[in-house]
């Protein structure tokens, strides 16, 4: 009987660590709203399953260059408990074939072999979180401006490097699952907008995404476990291309299941625009959504002398540049994604912090430990940016960690988006005053200011006091920019920032409106190169320009005509950007008065938001006449750019 009694205690003590292996581990988390150190509305209807991910690939790395993380009792911790208790219920973890060189020197970036994913999936399941293998199909790092193929497939044809990845996916996910990760995403590819593993032709991308996709769906049935497949892409501010992405997957019956983003609020415009682009990829294409990589900034602060990859002068206006503020900023990104369908969102890199004490001793342990974006031995796999910019880790201010691994209460948004957590109310900042008046109108300063709580729902105006010699040197009568200071009833001094424009006689300038039936366009070679783009990074003013794209030679006008103007003397301007367009482009903007044309000075377009700004002063109006404002391009095929922001007023 004894013998039975020990036995069975054998038992039970295996089943149990056994348990343990597979994460029995459960948090506590909140069953409803809770006071906190941080403001959290609920997100309504969110659930329950809805994926909280953190990528936190680098992990091993910081831990083996000295890094300690710290619970918020100041305890240390294992960052993975640390993450549950905070409600992240997934990680994700980047894999790159062979990160080595030939001696055997990591690149840095974590250096994340297939190893290094499988030991962190097993501790993601220890403390039950499911984790999401990041394929990037490269030796380092893998992203729209570059896909570089592992060095052990160079030289390879586009079948022999289908087969290769196919082997690469079997064995690397074999190993993953065999060390006890829970896998229940893998993504194929990172960021593959452009090119996928050194393929830059669609056909070639399609080829390696079946092949990838055929290993995961082998793998999954072979261990009987369901196993969803993400394609990533990102610059989903261009909502049509975007939709293109989807419509080519589908094309090419590549077999996914989630079609994955990045959305990092200081680049790929308005949480409004995520969600329609999410919104339309399910309606349309029938596939889940997730948003993969995302971040915002808790300070402007450098914390390992290396720089940062966003600032202070990146943060958005609603979200100020503070813990609280990175926590409002992930829950609206929630949010978002939750109206749009989507499965979760996963945190980019929230616990890469920096390591050593100065600059020198950073610099010896990135290289030695790989806990840098970048080593110095990458130089030959990557010259042309690790190999010249290597060393540190330039997300440290977007962490959910402190410089010294103390844990920020910004990190509980994920365990409190279900219910909420409510606090003191604080105002964080207060919004940037900007006041334009038209010319000889009167002008009219705000007698309150409008705060940013912490609590959005408290709109409440701020009285203001303004310097009354300030506003008394302001002149009317004539265009022109002045700043002036003002004391809120806290005592806090604020900048109001006023513009005396002229007033623009162009209609929709800058096609933000969805009418546009103001502006004619023609095509002189029959070949309609234009459209009205969404995306925000290619506009001077709001999300939409005028974009011109085709693979054959360009030529087209756009303009407008403008009628009731009166006598005097105009300036027309408008603002272009774009490239490849040829040396014998030519890009001038125009005006017709009656039988006069005026031109401006031809411009160069020479690269990417490098706006040009053709001005055309001292334009006679006789006041009977109607004018016409425009824009000519001729340019080679394959010439790219956006037109934006045009304007036709009286100079005074």
């Amino acid at each position: 009987m004894r013998k039975r009694i020990v036995s069975l205690f054998m038992v039970a003590a295996t089943v149990m660590s056994l348990l343990i292996g597979c994460g029995s581990y459960s948090p506590k988390l909140p069953t409803g709203s809770e006071e906190a150190d941080i403001f959290v509305a609920p997100v309504e209807g969110l659930s329950e399953d809805f994926i909280k991910g953190m990528d936190i690939s680098s992990v091993i790395a910081e831990e083996e260059s000295g890094v300690v993380y710290y619970d918020e009792n100041g305890k240390e911790e294992d960052l993975f408990k640390i993450l549950a208790d905070s409600g992240v219920n997934y990680i994700r973890v980047r894999v790159w074939n062979d990160p080595y060189d030939e001696d055997g020197n990591g690149y840095g970036g974590g250096n994340n072999d297939v190893e290094k994913a499988a030991t962190i999936g097993k501790r993601a399941a220890k403390y039950g979180m499911k984790l999401l293998v990041d394929f990037h199909y490269s030796d380092f790092w893998a992203d729209p401006a570059k896909q570089q193929c592992p060095k052990a497939w160079r030289k390879k044809d586009i079948d022999e490097k289908s087969q290769l990845l196919y082997d690469f996916t079997v064995e690397s996910l074999n190993t993953i699952l065999k060390a006890g990760a829970d896998v229940g995403i893998v993504q194929i590819g990172n960021e593959i907008n452009n090119a996928l593993s050194s393929e830059h032709d669609t056909e070639g991308i399609m080829q390696l995404l079946t092949s990838a996709s055929e290993a995961v769906r082998q793998v999954s049935a072979d261990k009987k476990k369901d196993i969803q497949i993400a394609v990533h892409y990102t610059e989903i501010d261009n909502f049509d291309d975007t939709l293109n992405k989807a419509q080519t997957l589908q094309d090419y019956n590549v077999d996914y299941d989630i079609f994955g983003v990045s959305y990092y609020p200081y680049w790929h415009g308005t949480m409004d625009n995520m969600t329609s682009v999410l919104t339309e990829i399910k309606e349309q294409y029938g596939k889940e959504t997730c948003i993969l990589e995302t971040s915002y900034l808790y300070t402007g602060e450098d914390g390992d002398d290396f720089g940062n990859s966003v600032s202070a002068e990146d943060a958005l206006e609603d979200y100020p540049v503070s813990v609280q503020g990175q926590a409002s900023c992930i829950r609206d990104v929630i949010a978002h994604a939750s109206e749009a369908g989507a499965l979760g969102v996963f945190y980019w890199e929230g616990a890469w912090i920096p390591v050593g004490s100065d600059y020198e001793s950073n610099t010896k342990i990135w290289e030695e430990h790989g806990s840098g974006w970048a080593s110095s031995f990458a130089k030959m796999y990557d010259p042309l940016d690790a190999g010249k910019y290597y060393g540190g880790c330039s997300w440290d201010n977007q962490a959910f960690f402190d410089f010294e691994g103390h844990k920020l209460p910004s990190l509980d948004v994920f365990k409190y988006v279900n219910y909420g957590a409510t606090c003191e109310p604080q105002i964080l900042a207060y919004r940037e005053v900007k006041i334009e008046s038209g010319i000889k109108e009167p002008l009219v300063m705000p007698e309150t200011v409008s705060a940013i709580y912490n609590d959005p729902s408290i709109t409440d105006g701020v009285p203001v006091t303004w310097d009354e010699d300030q506003v008394a040197a302001i002149d009317t009568n004539v265009a022109g920019e002045y700043t002036v200071e003002g004391t809120t009833e806290d005592g806090t001094t604020i900048t109001a920032s006023i513009k005396v424009l002229n007033v623009n006689y162009v209609q929709n300038p800058s096609f933000e409106e969805s009418d546009v039936s103001m502006w004619a366009v023609d095509y002189p070679n029959g070949n309609a190169c234009t459209d009205i783009q969404t995306k925000a990074g290619d506009a001077v003013t709001g999300e939409k320009s005028f974009h011109f794209y085709s693979e054959e030679e360009q030529e087209f006008t756009v303009e407008q005509t403008i009628t009731g103007l009166a006598a005097g003397d105009y300036t027309a301007v408008a603002n272009i950007q774009g490239g490849d367009v040829g040396d014998d482009a030519v890009v001038v903007l125009y005006v017709l008065v009656g039988d006069e044309r005026y031109e401006s000075e031809a411009v160069v377009l020479d690269g990417w938001v490098n706006w040009k700004k053709p001005q055309i002063k001292d334009i006679p109006v006789d006041g009977s006449s109607d004018v016409t404002v425009g824009m000519y391009v001729k340019c080679a095929a394959k010439g790219w750019g956006t037109i934006d922001d045009f304007e036709f007023y009286c100079q005074q």
